[in-house]
């Protein structure tokens, strides 16, 4: 049996296994069910065994022998693969480029001010940047690598931790309550409190009610305030001096170098850790593409270097 006969036959086979039925699978391969029959008799041939029982009833439903049913599985991972092999191919010629998937706030408050290094390492290497604050499907939308953030389980995905964080408060230099740069008590009780709502489905997320029992402020009221649902706006509001937010150290670690935020609490043990962190997310069939590969190594290495600063 020649090659291309080969695979059209355990494509017959595998149609009519998965159909239970030459006619079913005829009709999804687009030919006659006597052709399918043939193919799967060329097979049955070709190995010197049966692949179906063949019923004296009359029954239309074809019954798969031990040995195809327990080929079959792999049978039909060898077409999977074939198949992403073959939209590989297919995509090299429209989709050359890296489509990285990150989150808005994540894209402008850490990504975006360090990619022109990487763009620098790989100038050849075209990055479409999707910003987008849903979890997409990255095989459906062509995604390559993203960044997500979470507990580092999800479905269909291999994902390497990146970056652990804390939460903290910050405010403007300028905040008009602040003595020497920190905040009395007193003066907490007066500050806008800036509640970022990005993270309102976690739980586990501390808000300002936590921070606040927390670190011994427990007599200040947290119900009030400006509420966000995107951390790089929340940093921006604290950077415009509306209040005191609750910032994340990943997203804040830039702002707070350069000046433009402080932290008016000094005792560190005020942090709060986070139980979810940030992670380099892909599909596993990826995981051999350079591309992916001279991603995902950059990405440790700038959160290495930020640590490092920190």
């Amino acid at each position: 049996m020649t090659s291309p006969a080969y695979l059209n036959a355990l494509r017959a086979f595998e149609a009519a296994a998965r159909h239970q039925s030459f006619s079913a699978a005829a009709a999804e391969l687009n030919v006659t069910p006597a052709a399918v029959g043939q193919q799967v008799r060329n097979l049955e041939s070709w190995l010197g065994i049966a692949l179906f029982v063949r019923s004296s009833s009359g029954s239309a439903r074809l019954m798969l022998t031990d040995a195809a049913r327990a080929a079959l599985p792999d049978i039909r991972e060898g077409f999977d693969r074939l198949s992403i092999g073959l939209a590989r191919l297919k995509d090299a010629s429209v989709h050359a480029g890296l489509t990285v998937t990150v989150s808005p706030a994540f894209a402008s408050k850490w990504l975006l001010p360090r990619i022109e290094r990487f763009q620098h390492a790989y100038p050849t290497l075209d990055v479409l940047l999707d910003t987008n604050a849903r979890s997409v499907d990255f095989q459906v939308e062509q995604i390559d690598v993203g960044v997500r953030y979470g507990a580092g389980k999800w479905p269909g995905l291999t994902a390497v931790h990146l970056m652990d964080e804390v939460i903290f408060p910050v405010c403007s230099p300028d905040f008009p309550l602040l003595e020497g740069g920190r905040l009395a008590a007193d003066a907490l009780a007066q500050c806008t409190l800036i509640h970022d709502l990005s993270m309102a489905n976690d739980r586990d997320y501390p808000t300002w009610r936590m921070w606040l029992d927390a670190s011994g402020f427990n007599q200040i009221k947290s119900d009030h305030g400006l509420r966000i649902n995107n951390s790089a706006s929340v940093l921006q509001a604290a950077i415009d001096g509306q209040g005191l937010a609750l910032a994340r150290s990943v997203m804040v670690r830039d702002d707070l170098a350069a000046g433009r935020l402080i932290r008016p609490f000094a005792d560190k043990g005020l942090d709060c850790p986070l139980t979810q962190a940030y992670y380099v997310v892909y599909r596993p069939e990826c995981s051999e593409l350079p591309k992916v590969q001279a991603f995902r190594d950059w990405l440790l290495a700038e959160a290495g270097r930020a640590a490092s600063e920190a």
